[in-house]
């Protein structure tokens, strides 16, 4: 159909219009690389190391289950629910096998590139809002070579109620 104007009806009402695009916020594991696999290796191998499920390794069903998505003090809490602390520890030492992993095989999710010139085209704002600790996330900007293009890093932890949360504050 077309509008009185000559354009197609359904582009002169498309949300574009009514609510033109000013920013844009990425996700950083799983949007900009897939990180997933590189966690459940630390985890796995980690957790082989102390003992953990009787010395059987954790599968992936398990991992997405337990792990996946979750902050460090909910990981925690569930590994070693009777030592916070040990938990929190192990977490810690998790995240840096996990940033040893990364600067060895880190890839960018296809299109990625193509995304940012997009968007840097278009001049628009953009975040990386993430509950990733903040050390894994700047390096994981820094090994894509966004480390640029971001305005912001909005880390989770350091929010009043993180990811999915809308405070991006």
């Amino acid at each position: 159909m077309t509008a009185p104007n000559g354009e197609n009806s359904t582009e002169s009402s498309s949300l574009a219009t009514l609510a033109p695009l000013q920013a844009v916020l990425f996700d950083v594991d799983g949007t900009l690389c897939d990180s997933d696999p590189l966690h459940y290796y630390a985890f796995r191998e980690m957790l082989l190391e102390i003992g953990y499920n009787c010395g059987v390794p954790v599968d992936e069903e398990w991992f997405i289950k337990t792990i996946a998505g979750k902050h460090n003090d909910d990981i925690a809490s569930a590994l070693f629910p009777d030592d916070q602390e040990r938990g929190l520890k192990f977490c810690d030492e998790k995240e840096a096998m996990f940033r040893r992993l990364v600067k060895e095989q880190l890839k960018p999710i296809d299109g990625v590139y193509k995304v940012k010139k997009w968007i840097e085209d278009r001049g628009l704002k953009r975040a990386a809002v993430t509950n990733a600790p903040r050390l894994n996330a700047e390096l994981i900007i820094e090994i894509l070579g966004l480390k640029d293009f971001f305005d912001v890093v909005i880390i989770g932890s350091e929010c009043e109620r993180a990811k999915p949360s809308p405070d991006l504050t």
